[in-house]
């Protein structure tokens, strides 16, 4: 961007041998652990690499359902947000996939980290990340998690309300802030976050206001257009409207403004190509005149999404005429609680009709219900889907499975979805 000093300095500083792929294998939280190697598939057979490694793992006497973590997937991902977003860094949203090798490797790559919690801090410091990296970017803080990253120079959070404001003076004095504004259009999102979150526009100038009353630096100005944003043109408005706010700062007498935070909502493949492209340009056009802007975004699904892969096994079967009604060992309660929480739309294949070789195509299926292991008649993953006959022991496969599964899920019934192993893998 041609007239703007962005301060993206951002750098994989832990990489051996020059490689992004090494220096994640190298990482705190990954090296000490046994990682799977497999070669990718390509075109249409994109999923035949994680299938014969599942394949393998059932093999070696896997029992409960598991996930396989690509963490090839991670590098390739970040080398995408580069080359696409080379003005804004990274900073992973933990709330997303807390997995601590998928922290370890965003680290070992150079990301900062969104963190809405003292546990989300733990768990990014414990790692080696720098407090500066974070930003807490939860505008509504518990006051003693507020206090607690004021202990450790956590030192730039959210807000949009004035009582949080007063809260920040009283717990965290030494913290910049992010006005939180809410993003003018949704964009036809999983999760609309300007329903709980962001000010309105007629709310920006109190808000600065009663920042400079209370003594607090505002440093910037955030948004988020919603998790899962099918729209690539709502952040045009959305930086649009955060200039408006950087002016209004400006027309009050504040200093200067200093970052620019584009949130998260970007989905991995030809969407965030899109958004990419809409964002350099808005920033161009809005931002382009202003001396020093860092921007950073908080990316959640993009990275972790498509890295995971879910793997779960028969433990019950029912027919009733040309119904099959099968019950497997994960459900709403563990890990595909995405279904109702994230508008996960599950299409599971079953692991035995994906055998190299074995012709498909001609293979009878039969309206089928695919169950979760718990008591409630809400732990329904499928109803009338389309599956071969299959048994007791017998596997079904999830694709894209990294993102708000694990992290949201229970111990319901004594199902446990932390018991739940993940098998670091890496693709070439």
């Amino acid at each position: 961007m041609c007239n703007v000093c962005f301060t993206v300095t951002y750098h994989v500083s832990t990489m051996v041998g020059g490689s992004p792929m090494q220096a994640v294998l190298m990482a705190p939280g990954v090296k000490d652990k046994k990682v799977l190697a497999f070669k990718r598939g390509k075109g249409k057979d994109a999923d035949a690499g994680v299938t014969a490694l599942i394949r393998d793992i059932v093999a070696g006497g896997a029992r409960s359902a598991f996930h396989v973590f690509d963490l090839a997937k991670v590098v390739d991902l970040h080398r995408g947000w580069r080359r696409a977003l080379p003005d804004v860094r990274p900073c992973y949203a933990v709330k997303c996939n807390p997995d601590g090798a998928m922290l370890a490797a965003l680290a070992a790559l150079g990301a900062g980290f969104d963190c809405a919690s003292r546990a989300e801090i733990e768990a990014v410091l414990a790692l080696g990340v720098r407090p500066a990296t974070i930003v807490y970017a939860n505008p509504c803080k518990p006051e003693a998690h507020l206090e607690y990253a004021a202990e450790v120079g956590v030192n730039l959070t959210t807000y949009d309300s004035e009582e949080e404001v007063a809260k920040v003076r009283r717990c965290h004095p030494r913290c910049e802030l992010l006005l939180r504004i809410k993003a003018p259009d949704s964009g036809d999102a999983k999760v609309d976050l300007g329903l709980k979150y962001g000010a309105n526009p007629d709310e920006v100038l109190p808000l600065l206001r009663a920042a400079q009353r209370e003594g607090v630096a505002v440093a910037g100005v955030s948004f988020h257009v919603g998790s899962g944003a099918s729209r690539a043109d709502v952040y045009r408005g959305a930086i649009e409207a955060a200039r408006e706010a950087f002016d209004a700062a400006a027309a009050l007498g504040m200093p200067p403004m200093r970052v620019l935070d584009i949130g998260g909502g970007f989905m991995a493949g030809r969407t965030f190509d899109e958004a990419a492209a809409v964002i350099n340009r808005a920033l161009e056009r809005h931002f382009g005149d202003l001396p020093c802007v860092e921007v950073i975004g908080e990316p959640g699904r993009y990275f972790a999404e498509t890295a995971f892969t879910l793997a779960a096994r028969v433990i019950g079967k029912r027919t009733r005429g040309e119904l099959r009604e099968y019950w497997i060992d994960d459900g709403l309660y563990g890990s595909l609680n995405c279904i109702l929480m994230d508008h996960y739309v599950p299409r599971p294949r079953p692991l035995a009709a994906a055998a190299a070789g074995e012709d498909t195509t001609a293979a009878t299926t039969h309206a089928s219900t695919v169950f979760g292991p718990t008591c409630d008649s809400l732990d329904t993953v499928v109803t009338g889907y389309q599956l071969p006959e299959m048994s007791v022991g017998d596997w079904l496969v999830f694709d894209d499975m990294g993102a708000y599964t694990t992290a949201a899920g229970s111990n319901f019934n004594g199902f446990a979805t932390s018991a739940i192993k993940i098998h670091l893998a890496y693709s070439s």
